[in-house]
């Protein structure tokens, strides 16, 4: 299942290798693809993850995310 967040705050490269570790952080995501200049992430993960863990790992690395 694929789930796509729109990303605030980040402003360079660093800022989503940032992201994209937090994402992978969290158990049953697959990968995560971040693009700062879009400021959006794809995130493949199981049809259990539920987008709120997504928007938590984001914030716990210093992001403000929401559900597309």
């Amino acid at each position: 299942m694929e789930r796509e967040l729109h990303i605030r705050g980040m402003d360079c490269l660093d800022c989503a290798v940032k992201v994209k570790n937090a994402l992978a952080g969290v158990p049953g995501v697959h990968s995560a693809e971040v693009k700062y200049v879009r400021k959006r992430a794809t995130v493949q993960v199981d049809e259990s993850v539920p987008v709120t863990a997504l928007v938590e790992a984001v914030q716990k690395a210093g992001y403000d995310a929401e559900p597309l």
